[in-house]
């Protein structure tokens, strides 16, 4: 049985609890504040559910969720990581995480970042352009009319390939768009990050996906 290790436990990291229980997953939620603040959120997801320290969700996941603020991924159980498959599924904010230069130069994204920082683990971009309060509303069956999609991107085929397999049980359609460097392309302000689409539709977003520095300026 598949272990979900959730690093983080806000609107997304409790939503994503949500999913994996109900889909048959085990999961282990952390935070930063310790496994006893989380026992409301464990009392609700019943018993394919704990909570633990951060390097105990990591060690424990066989895919592993980062859904903490950027700022703090240096704070991440780096030894546990290793070897793992990653989901990030950060934004950044500069007024949140200070000014970082290689994303305000757009020569980097929050996901490379992460993996810079993890470079024995397998980092993939996902969930980062969905509402939280969607997560658990706009899943369907596979094969249903109109399916919500939600965007991944990764450098290892193996680690997209399971992270889609994911996406599938919790009721969404994927597109994949290939290396972490194009993750920038559902990053915020982009014209899929936010709005149900379905894959069609998505595929038409993430293509006409500019660049901050390419955006008109507001005068």
């Amino acid at each position: 049985m598949t272990t979900l290790g959730i690093i983080g436990a806000g609107h997304i990291g409790s939503q994503l609890a949500r999913l994996g229980v109900a889909n048959g997953y085990d999961v282990v939620v952390s935070n930063s504040r310790g496994p006893a603040t989380l026992d409301g959120l464990v009392a609700e997801l019943g018993p394919r559910a704990r909570a633990a320290l951060p390097a105990e969700a990591a060690a424990a996941g066989d895919l592993v969720i980062v859904t903490i603020p950027l700022h703090q991924i240096d704070t991440l159980p780096l030894p546990e990581l290793a070897g793992k498959t990653v989901i990030d599924t950060n934004n950044y904010y500069p007024q949140r995480d200070g000014n970082i230069v290689a994303l305000d130069e757009e020569t980097s994204t929050t996901a490379e970042l992460l993996q810079d920082l993890l470079p024995d683990a397998r980092v993939v971009k996902a969930f980062n352009h969905i509402y939280a309060a969607d997560l658990t509303t706009d899943g369907q069956p596979a094969g249903s009319a109109d399916r919500r999609a939600l965007v991944i991107a990764g450098n290892d085929p193996e680690a997209r390939a399971a992270v889609t397999a994911l996406l599938d049980d919790f009721g969404f359609d994927t597109v994949d768009l290939g290396p972490l460097n194009e993750g920038w392309r559902i990053q915020r302000d982009t014209p899929g990050y936010g709005p149900r689409m379905d894959e069609f539709e998505l595929r038409e977003a993430v293509s006409t996906a500019i660049r901050y520095r390419d955006m008109p300026q507001a005068v």
